[in-house]
């Protein structure tokens, strides 16, 4: 595998835990965990979705990405 995919594939793997773990009451959407793992998830599949050419995708992640840490930073603030 590229690294390319090795980044999109952990990226989207810590995408996915975060789902599972806040629809099964783990972890709610505004806890840190939560965020921290949409920031990195997000981040390497903007960088992978980057790496392939697959602009809808950079566009998504980068969305996705920025939404997360605008969140987090908000709660630090408070």
């Amino acid at each position: 595998m590229s690294i390319g995919d090795w980044l999109g594939t952990i990226g989207v793997t810590l995408l996915l835990i975060a789902f599972a773990l806040n629809v099964t009451g783990k972890l709610g959407s505004k806890s840190v965990a939560y965020l921290l793992l949409n920031i990195c998830g997000s981040g390497l599949a903007c960088i992978c979705s980057y790496l392939i050419g697959f602009w809808p995708f950079v566009i998504l992640e980068l969305v996705w990405f920025l939404a997360s840490l605008v969140a987090l930073l908000k709660k630090e603030k408070a």
